[in-house]
């Protein structure tokens, strides 16, 4: 018997996902950025044709890990990286840059014919909170962290240490010339830092508006060419089909 179109047997596998709504959670060291996920699919072995998480960054560094050690040989989108400037942050634009670079990460898992069937990635779009914090925490021990997580050890036992020194923690002998060298020093660093990322992201806005405008450009050019309808007006819409 011929399946009605309408049939949900007759529709084609679907999985999208959506990173949305960033919102600051918490205060402090202890603040995070928080993303609302959306799946809309009709796999079989999801709960749901739609599902709703809150997501924060930690948990998508989990799903990259654990894709990237049971999918040997296969290519696993990378993560934006995380910000090393405090005051940048929270700030709207890097928050912005970093919810739609999570957005392709995970869309190109989503898409990918291998990796879409990962029970990890089933997991991280649809467990609650708690549940995606205790699989995170199952990966603990110093032993089982990678090269990639060793680095993040020695970079927050280094944030330690230049708490220590500005004051933030335990106190320290202030009269020390080393400690007035190295607190001027990080001073420093960190506005050399704050300033190159601040470039960076002009960089990257106006790459954007040179893209648009070389495509708006072609638009126009080709608009040109077809208007001549004679070889100049082919040799237009050539170049502005580029």
């Amino acid at each position: 018997m011929a399946q009605s179109p309408r049939s949900p047997l007759s529709q084609a596998p679907y999985l999208t996902v959506s990173v949305s709504d960033p919102a600051k959670m918490g205060n402090g060291v202890q603040a995070y950025i928080s993303y609302k996920v959306i799946t809309k699919t009709n796999f079989p072995e999801y709960d749901s044709p739609e599902k709703i998480v809150i997501r924060r960054y930690s948990d998508f560094v989990w799903l990259r890990d654990r894709l990237f050690e049971k999918y040997k040989g296969v290519f696993i989108p990378p993560l934006p990286e995380k910000s090393t400037v405090e005051k940048f942050r929270f700030s709207a634009e890097f928050i912005e840059m970093r919810r739609q670079a999570l957005d392709v990460f995970v869309n190109r898992i989503a898409s990918h014919h291998e990796l879409r069937q990962s029970d990890d990635l089933r997991t991280f779009l649809q467990v609650d909170e708690q549940t995606m914090e205790r699989a995170r925490s199952m990966e603990i021990g110093i032993f089982k962290k990678k090269p990639a997580d060793l680095m993040q050890i020695f970079k927050d036992v280094q944030s330690k240490v230049s708490d220590v020194v500005l004051g933030k923690e335990k106190p320290v002998d202030e009269s020390n010339p080393e400690y007035e060298k190295l607190k001027n020093y990080i001073f420093q660093l960190e506005d050399h830092l704050a300033e190159a990322q601040k470039h960076a992201y002009r960089l990257v806005k106006r790459h954007r508006e040179l893209g648009q405008s070389l495509s708006e450009f072609g638009k126009a050019v080709k608009l040109l060419g077809d208007s001549e309808g004679n070889a100049l007006g082919k040799a237009f819409s050539e170049l502005g089909a580029k």
